[in-house]
């Protein structure tokens, strides 16, 4: 057995060389099956909520955040499509739920595609509708972290508008 302050050094080392637990690697892993991008962080700033264009009569609205990612430091903005949350309302200009319970220090795990607009965002971080898989639209989510690193569930998972799209 190893003394105490090995262990706890084992540990740090480990940490700090960003070794990820199985369930991490396997959720990048299904993200790079699903063409995107994976990033973990913490949300900086409140959701706020941002009008879009209509699309056959629903507004396509958003919902934008700042995080700064686990992977390298960097702010991101976050660009949430409001149609593809459970509880979005075409008649209400607001943020839906569940994505009007992300707080402010919260933890978050984005699959989804990077764009840069004098800053790093990402955005396409929804479901694709079960179209296959491209890096241009890719089979993304957002699942808040737990204080564990367990992933919740996906909030960005509705299907309900993906006719749009058809």
């Amino acid at each position: 057995m190893l003394p105490r302050c090995v262990s706890t050094a084992i540990v740090l080392v480990a940490a700090a060389l960003g070794t990820t637990s199985p369930a991490i690697a396997d959720e990048a892993s299904a993200c790079r099956a699903g063409a995107g991008t994976y990033i973990t962080g913490t949300v900086l700033t409140a959701p706020r909520f941002a009008g879009g264009v209509r699309r056959d009569g629903v507004e396509l609205s958003h919902t934008h955040l700042v995080l700064t990612a686990d992977r390298d430091g960097r702010v991101y903005d976050v660009a949430i499509d409001n149609v593809f949350a459970p509880g979005y309302d075409p008649a209400a200009r607001t943020i839906p739920a569940p994505l009007d319970t992300i707080r402010k220090g919260d933890r978050l795990e984005l699959c989804g595609r990077l764009y840069d607009r004098g800053g790093p965002g990402i955005h396409w971080v929804h479901t694709n509708c079960g179209a296959s898989p491209r890096p241009d639209r890719p089979d993304g989510w957002v699942k808040r972290l737990a204080p564990d690193g367990t992933p919740g569930d996906n909030l960005e998972g509705a299907m309900r508008y993906c006719s749009l799209w058809r």
